[in-house]
Order: C-alpha cells, then structure tokens, then sequence
C-alpha cells in the first residue's frame, strides 16, 4: 500500500511538471521587406489593389503589406521590429507608419480598397469626417507597430562629395548617416501577430522615387520551460493616421475625441498604449508649437502631457538634405590672443528645430499609461487638445494620434 501511495505521489508530480513546462519552437527572424521602394506612382500602381509576389500596394504604391504568420508559441517571447529606411530619392521628412490590420477587421484597408466594402457609417457630431478612426461594425483601428518619421534625404543624398548635402554639412558632422534604423519592442502586440495577419509599412510620400525599406520582426524565445506565455490580449481603441480613404485629422481643434470600449471582467495589468505626433510644418504650426494632450477615461483624467522634442540637433547627420538658415548671434571662442567674442553667422538646419513628439529621422515610442485602477464593464477614453490650430488654405494643422489597451488574463 505504502509503495501504490509514493508511486500516485510521483505520477502527480510528474504532471503537474508538465502542466508548468511548454515545448520549445525556437528564435524565429522573419525578413518581412528586404529593399522595397515604397513611391508615389498612380501609373504603376493605379487606386485599388495591386498585388506581386505576396506584396499588396495600396495607395498608388505609398503603402506595401505582406502577411506575417508567427506560431502558436507556448513559452513566453520578446518581439522587436526593426526597420531600416534610405531614401531613394525623395529629400523630405515625411510621416511614417509600420503596422498591421487586426485579423478579426472584416472591413480593413484591403478591402476598402478594393471596392467591395466601405468604412462604417460615422456619428457625424462627434467625429465629422474621420471615417476608419474608431471601431464600428465588422472594423477595428489599424494597430501601429512603430511610428516614424523619415529623416531628409539619409543614404541618397549621404556620400562624401554629392552636390546637393555636401556645402550643407556643419563642422562637427564627420559624415552623413548612410540610413536610419530604428527598433521597438512590440511584445505585447503578439495576439495580432500570431497567425497569418497583414503587416505594413505606409510612407506619407509623393515622389516617383520614394524610400527604400526592409523591415525584421524578430522573436526571441524563453530558455526557461517553466516560463509559459501569458495569456496576452490587445484592444485597438482610435488612429488617426490617414492610410487610405481618410483625411487630415485636424478635429481636435474643434473638440474632444472618444472611443468607447469594453474591457473583460477578468483583464488584469492594463495598460493603454497612445502614439501621438502634431503636424503642421509653416512657422508657427501644431508641428512647432507645444499643445498640452489630456488622456481621460470616464471623465478621468489619466495623463497630461505636452508632446515635444527638444533633441532634434542629435539628428543631423541623418538629414543630409535639410534646409539651412544662417543665423548672427556673439560667440565666445579662443583666438590666438586668448579669449575673444565676435558676431558670426552661423548655419540652423530644419532638422534641428524641436518638434511635437517628433525629429525627422526619429521613431516615436508609445506612451505607457498603467490603468491598475480600472474594472471590467464599459469605458470611453476621450483625448483632448485644447490648443490644437485648425487647417487652414495651406497651412495642415493636425495631429496623428493612435491608441490601444493591452491586458493578460
């Protein structure tokens, strides 16, 4: 008897081991886009559809999309995205969005362009013209992987003696960057990666030449078989960024913006993830000019932050094609008598100027809000930019703002 009870003691052991324990798929890197020219080309890629070799184009070739299919990994990982961005051609700082289309969106991008479906009816009172910005029927918010921003002209426009970049670099620039790369954890954004899913890259471009991309996700397993994926989810709530079908977003100057949402009795650890960045390149502009954002859930306010960076001169040796001012101002140098000051003109670049929430050649990492306070049922998240200008004639005031909830279960 003694012997039958050790052994059913160690059956149970032996199982309750395997519970915790998950097998192992290994380290996965997955070339999504290696050397691909996103342009502005209506003649090679008319509106609509145009698919080649498992790359779709949309947006007369200014969005590319592939689909990804990471497996069903049972032990915990880390996800990062990589991208690596030249230009090919085109001299401008443009917006930029890596991203992928939630799986359970009947209605996406895809379909919208092609004709067969349309962006859900909107609540014209609240959201005026900005159709494919919250979740309706069949539609959820395309998610960002990574916000950027391209730098002006990196790589094109880099060797040593080119005739456009080469009177423009300051001293202290030993040469110019050959390209930009940038890199974010996107961990939490596993659910909408497993599985075949649609990921992204769309450049706000309007040159036959464009940029050149490649774009890594790469997932770096547990070593630990006791460490089990957590039961991870994702809510896409609002994004503004203006794909395909949509328009320059610039409701804030008028009034709040809401997303309702429902969060599961059971979620637990949540965050809400907001990418923001303000536009509006004349003097003076939402992308010059520091806004206060204000995050709210349920009439809450949960953040309140101006978007801004001060760090844009770190840059300028990926901006090779930035305009360039001269500026007088008394500088404090040593001469050959010993210290001395004089008036000098000295060179500002574009690329310099501190910006909302952005630099050109700069990702732009998610705010992380912990919402440990929250309960199950329904919510609404209202953002708020009190100060935010309208468009007006040419000068494109506007804010690209895109948010999520992450939780486990």
């Amino acid at each position: 008897m003694k012997r039958l009870f050790f052994l059913s003691i160690l059956l149970i052991g032996i199982q309750v081991t395997m519970a915790k324990t998950a097998p192992a798929y290994g380290d996965l890197k997955t070339n999504l886009f290696t050397d691909l020219n996103i342009q502005f080309n209506p003649a090679k890629y008319p509106d609509g559809v145009n698919e080649t070799d498992g790359i779709i184009r949309l947006a007369n070739g200014r969005i590319v999309l592939k689909k990804i299919d990471l497996p069903e990994y049972k032990r915990n990982v880390q996800i990062t995205a990589k991208l690596r961005l030249t230009s090919n051609g085109d001299p401008w700082d443009k917006s930029g969005s890596c991203f992928i289309i939630p799986k359970e969106s009947l209605i996406n991008m895809i379909t919208v362009a092609r004709g067969t479906v349309k962006y859900p009816e909107i609540d014209s009172t609240k959201l005026e013209k900005l159709v494919g910005t919250v979740a309706g029927k069949d539609y959820l918010p395309t998610v960002e992987l990574m916000r950027f921003m391209t730098p002006f002209g990196v790589g094109h426009f880099s060797a040593e003696k080119d005739s456009t970049s080469y009177k423009r670099r300051p001293v202290y620039i030993d040469g110019w960057a050959q390209e930009a790369v940038w890199q974010q954890n996107i961990t939490d954004l596993y659910p909408l990666l497993k599985g075949e899913a649609y990921v992204g890259i769309y450049i706000d471009t309007w040159t036959e030449k464009g940029y050149v991309v490649n774009l890594e996700i790469n997932v770096e397993e547990s070593k630990i078989k006791q460490d089990v994926m957590p039961a991870r989810k994702v809510m896409p709530l609002i994004n503004t960024v203006y794909y395909i079908g949509q328009t320059y977003p610039d409701i804030f100057a008028r009034k709040d913006v809401t997303a309702p949402f429902t969060l599961p009795l059971k979620a637990k650890n949540v965050r809400l993830k907001y990418i923001v960045t303000g536009h509006g390149g004349h003097s003076g502009g939402d992308e010059f000019v520091q806004k206060e954002n204000i995050l709210s859930i349920d009439d809450t306010v949960i953040h309140r932050f101006i978007p801004w960076r001060n760090d844009c001169a770190s840059f300028r040796r990926f901006n090779p094609t930035s305009g360039v001012w001269l500026h007088k101002r008394t500088i404090a140098y040593i001469s050959e008598e010993g210290r001395a000051e004089k008036e000098i003109e000295e060179p500002i670049a574009s690329s310099d100027l501190s910006r909302s929430n952005w630099c050109p050649g700069s990702d732009v990492p998610p705010v992380i809000v912990p919402l440990s306070d929250i309960q199950g049922g329904e919510h609404t998240l209202t953002i708020s930019i009190p100060n935010a200008q309208a468009i007006e004639d040419n000068k494109l005031n506007h804010w690209l703002v895109s948010a999520y909830l992450v939780w486990e279960e």
